[in-house]
């Protein structure tokens, strides 16, 4: 699948599908805390400990969303 048709997926995906809305959404939440942190010049221990998790966080839903984007291309006739 070309970047093209990969944006066009997720694209439709955002407008219609409730689920990959929500990861997408939860997604940006957890970038919009992280970035609070770059803000800082100082992070404390725990917040060093949140920085970490949340990014984990952030990337398991990434994957979870290019799963279902793949999923939804396999089934509609996209290649991958």
């Amino acid at each position: 699948m070309s970047p093209a048709e990969a944006q066009e997926v997720k694209t439709l995906l955002l407008h219609n599908d409730p689920t990959y809305r929500d990861l997408a959404e939860r997604h940006h939440q957890l970038d919009d805390r992280l970035h609070q942190f770059t803000q800082r010049y100082y992070l404390t221990d725990s917040e060093q400990v949140e920085e970490v998790t949340l990014k984990k966080m952030k990337l398991a839903l990434k994957d979870q969303m290019e799963r279902r984007a793949r999923e939804y291309a396999q089934a509609h006739g996209g290649s991958s």
